[in-house]
């Protein structure tokens, strides 16, 4: 009896191996003490207050944040006429102009002050330099909501704003021999030092600020992506668009030869920026949790073969009280 030949099968393809990928990722980065502090401030005032609990501007900048506190009972507005009387309302951890805990104490409003230590530091030697006569140049960038409250720390007129070399070379005081400057605490470090040596250039009796006004975690994130950036053919740093400190790491990986991206989460990944690329860098800002790094990464593993290094170029060990009345709920 004959038989059918057995049918032929076509073979059958072999899934194609995911193309490999190195990732050189910063350490430190992410959350910094400060925004430590000031998440806990808002989650802490909810426990302490119920729901809601009213926060002036985003706590930090950083939507994800703002999302999860959103969803634990925070309101977040703009202004303090936002807020109903008697509800509690916390401000910022990038700090707020006098005039607003006033306006709060007239109101009888139960304020809770998140603003960074750091940032604070600032606007106390703000206060010291015009008391004792001096007129203060502030580096910073126009707009930005810590630079509207140290500037509403002193009487108007009694700080210059100045955002680059050029505004230094061309800016006249009243008085040259009298003058201080302060910066803002999350400015490029290498463009900064560049503002600072045009005004002392200008103006040699002009005073410095006691200590380092950028704060230990914008320096420390940008070093890191400084370690990593030459050995990287791209970067990829986590961060919002409206936070100065992630927007500077983008620039410092730039100046160091590797492109960068500013993403806030995994999914605004546009995968062509990845065409070519062996090493990619990751770090995340200073208001960025750790868990949208890994979510990054996880996210790259679907399509690569990831491979990981870690780059520790220096340990964080900062950590500041919480305001008094918190201390014990926490």
């Amino acid at each position: 009896m004959d038989h059918a030949p057995a049918p032929t099968l076509a073979p059958v393809p072999l899934p194609a191996a995911k193309p490999p990928l190195h990732l050189l990722i910063a350490a430190p980065r992410g959350f910094c003490a400060g925004v430590d502090r000031a998440i806990r401030i808002v989650e802490l005032a909810i426990e302490q207050h119920g729901a809601p609990v009213y926060v002036r501007h985003e706590i930090v900048h950083n939507k994800f944040v703002v999302d999860a506190l959103r969803t634990k009972g925070a309101v977040f507005v703009e202004e303090l006429d936002e807020v109903p009387d008697d509800a509690p309302v916390v401000f910022s951890a990038h700090g707020v102009p006098k005039t607003i805990p006033i306006e709060a104490q007239a109101r009888g409003l139960d304020y809770l002050d998140a603003t960074c230590p750091l940032v604070s530091k600032v606007h106390r030697q703000a206060e010291r330099l015009v008391a004792a006569g001096r007129h203060i140049v502030f580096i910073g960038h126009a707009g930005h909501p810590e630079v509207i409250g140290t500037l509403g720390q002193v009487p108007p007129g009694a700080m210059t704003l100045i955002e680059t070399v050029a505004d230094a070379e061309v800016f006249v005081p009243a008085d040259p021999a009298n003058l201080a400057f302060l910066t803002q605490t999350t400015l490029s470090v290498e463009d900064t030092a560049a503002v600072v040596n045009a005004l002392r250039r200008r103006f040699p009796e002009i005073q410095a600020p006691r200590g380092e006004d950028i704060c230990y975690a914008t320096s420390n994130r940008q070093a890191a992506v400084k370690a990593i950036a030459r050995d990287c053919d791209k970067m990829l740093v986590i961060g919002a668009p409206n936070s100065s400190n992630s927007v500077r790491l983008v620039e410092v990986s730039e100046r160091e030869g590797a492109p960068a991206r500013l993403l806030q989460r995994a999914d605004e990944l546009d995968w062509s920026f990845l065409d070519g690329v062996r090493t990619l860098g990751i770090t995340a800002g200073a208001s960025a949790p750790e868990l949208l790094v890994r979510e990054l990464v996880q996210r790259l593993g679907e399509r690569y073969a990831t491979t990981e290094q870690e780059i520790e170029t220096t340990r964080e060990t900062v950590a500041f009280k919480l305001p008094r009345g918190l201390e014990a709920a926490a």
